[in-house]
């Protein structure tokens, strides 16, 4: 099929070519624009989709269209292996060059490449600071040069590569006309750092952001220090998530922080029943190749794994993604719990904190591996996980708070409505509170208590204090004369501890860097502590997290006239019917409190819909003209 002037090809034409090549149906509007954009002008573009997006096709369909041969850069062996298989399957000729290539077989895909025998190459980073092969591929004239996992050139990002750095010069060597930078998780400074760094006109490239709504991931987080609690709780969430060891509903991967944890959870599942096994940098190559595709083939069940798992596995099957230890930013987060539920069926994702895993995140901060300390990125670091304690101390809806992150308002839902605490919010009957002077006194008593610690004693210290307790710590840490002694005695501890790090994750508190990190006040926490500031924390709620008992229809339409009550009748049929079709739980759609509102209020246009509990942009966007249709039908 040869290429035609693409800027007269209607989106009809485009689709007929992707069914040809590809055998899909069609582009989602944000794939098409991306390959306009690559195709036609102004043929640079960064696109940032969430993990199983559909990022790989906004590159592989321009490089069939392009005459010559198309470079991607990509991190993962195993990840460019799976797309030469999919392509070859599909008749697209492609081969990768990377380092478990022996001389001859490196030497016969390279003179294919000369003979112009590939639509596509992929290409491991590191392999393009050899020069020689570098003036190879130059050779090539590439039309299109794609850089996958394009977050690893950020210095400040989760996943930071230093080989990534040099692909500013290896596109100023191949001056390719087109660049596509894709990456599943990146902050706007992130995004600018990508295009800056790859030399890419900010102004001129296209940016699609798109895709990072999830509402069939069931978000939750827990603290419980406890250590055999929270490996019970973990064992809980994964019977719960999977069923029976004998048939389990799907997979599983458990992220804790160190080697060593994975080991040790991983036992802990296999002795369940569970196939398993850990996955960690210090097991051979050959071993972790073994176990990456042994669960994507679905000969695992459950893999337990440091964050160097993940990237690449093609299996839409999982069914939940807990996190013993919180990982280090919000960006790695949700790449990873991003895995879960790429069926579009219902999925859950589990973080696990504790007090402990702030100290040990620090740690991990801080390890260096030539033993140096950049003062600069690990206050980046650093700032980056206080963002992940924000998320943990989250008083709205999970899915919207990591969407605004992300500056993707667009897609915000408005309260997914089963994320824990939009269950807990509909559980009390409210919003999220607004603080008032008898929170603000709750928050200035838990800085006094920091600050009289005087970086003598731990999280754990200041809370007992504060709690009233008398032991032997307390007494040798000369806490129990202090007027801050038990002014929350009324509280339980976990309560306290919680407020405490609410006040880390807003920058009130810092701990110290020592073996045994202490809490101090910071300049801000200072201020605020004096009433010199205004208090922007919340106190956590005193109810108990529970899942709300489901109201059956009669119990929602207490209280509506007939006419209302019929409208919600309708409209819980209309949401029947979209959910059907898209072969997806209702809730996907909206919840029971959204339509309750919207048989209440009646409202006649998409922007009239935006006053509707729970209606965010994304779902108006994709729901809402049926909604108004039975709305208007309903009289």
């Amino acid at each position: 099929m040869s290429i035609l002037p693409l800027m007269l090809a209607s989106d009809e034409e485009l689709d007929a070519r992707l069914k040809a090549r590809f055998g899909l149906d069609g582009f989602r509007p944000w794939q098409r624009e991306a390959v306009r954009a690559i195709l036609e002008a102004p043929f640079h573009a960064l696109v940032v989709a969430p993990t199983g997006g559909g990022k790989s096709l906004t590159y592989q369909f321009p490089a069939t269209e392009l005459p010559g041969t198309s470079i991607v850069v990509s991190p993962l062996i195993a990840l460019m292996e799976d797309q030469v298989r999919g392509l070859e399957a599909r008749g697209i000729s492609a081969t990768y060059l990377a380092s478990n290539l022996d001389v001859e077989e490196r030497r016969r895909r390279e003179w294919g490449l000369r003979e112009g025998k590939f639509k596509l190459v992929f290409v491991a980073p590191e392999r393009l600071a050899n020069d020689g092969l570098l003036a190879k591929l130059a050779e090539l004239n590439p039309p299109l040069v794609a850089i996958d996992e394009a977050h690893c050139i950020s210095q400040w990002g989760h996943d930071f590569r230093p080989d990534y750095l040099a692909l500013g010069r290896v596109l100023e060597t191949l001056k390719p006309k087109r660049v596509l930078a894709c990456t599943a998780t990146a902050t706007p400074d992130v995004r600018n750092e990508i295009l800056e760094k790859l030399g890419l006109n900010a102004k001129n490239a296209v940016v699609i952001l798109k895709g990072f709504a999830r509402p069939n991931l069931h978000l939750a987080s827990f603290e419980i220090d406890n250590a055999a609690q929270r490996k019970k709780a973990v064992l809980s969430t994964l019977r719960d998530a999977l069923g029976t060891a004998a048939k389990p509903k799907g997979g599983g991967i458990v992220y804790a922080a160190t080697r060593k944890a994975t080991e040790e959870y991983a036992e802990l599942i296999k002795g369940t029943g569970f196939r398993t096994a850990a996955y960690h940098a210090g097991l051979d190559a050959s071993d972790r190749a073994k176990t990456s595709e042994a669960f994507a083939s679905k000969k695992l069940d459950v893999v337990v794994a440091t964050n160097a798992f993940g990237m690449g596995i093609d299996r839409d099957d999982i069914r939940t993604v807990v996190h013993v230890h919180p990982p280090g930013s919000i960006e790695a987060y949700y790449q990873e719990v991003g895995r879960a539920g790429r069926d579009g069926q219902p999925a859950h994702g589990v973080l696990f904190t504790a007090s402990a895993d702030i100290a040990l995140r620090r740690r991990l901060i801080e390890r260096d591996r030539d033993g140096k300390s950049d003062a600069a990125q690990i206050e980046r670091q650093w700032k980056m996980f206080l963002d992940l304690l924000r998320y943990v101390e989250a008083g709205s809806c999970r899915h919207d708070f990591v969407l605004r992150y992300f500056d993707d308002a667009d897609e915000t839902l408005g309260g997914c409505g089963h994320c824990d605490v939009c269950e807990r919010l509909e559980a009390d009957g409210e919003g999220e509170r607004k603080a008032n002077e008898d929170d603000a006194l709750v928050v200035r008593k838990a800085l006094s208590a920091v600050a009289r610690s005087n970086r003598r004693a731990g999280l754990r210290a200041v809370v007992d204090m504060l709690h009233g307790e008398v032991s032997a710590k307390q007494k040798q840490f000369g806490f129990i004369g202090l007027s801050t002694h038990g002014l929350f005695k009324d509280k339980d501890p976990e309560w306290i501890l919680k407020l405490l790090r609410r006040c880390l994750a807003a920058g009130l508190i810092d701990i110290t860097t020592s073996d045994f990190p202490m809490p101090y006040l910071t300049p801000i926490g200072i201020r605020t502590m004096k009433a010199e500031e205004p208090v922007r924390v919340m106190p956590p709620p005193t109810t108990k997290v529970g899942r709300r008992r489901s109201a059956d229809s009669s119990e929602k339409t207490q209280g509506m006239d007939g006419p209302t009550a019929r409208l919600f009748e309708a409209l819980r049929k209309t949401r029947t019917d979209i959910a059907q079709g898209l072969n997806s739980p209702a809730y996907v759609v909206c919840h029971d409190k959204s339509l309750v509102e919207m048989a209440k209020l009646r409202p006649d246009s998409r922007a009239a819909m935006r006053e509707v509990h729970g209606m965010g942009p994304a779902r108006i966007q994709s729901y809402g003209d049926r909604f108004l249709a039975t709305i208007q039908d309903t009289r």
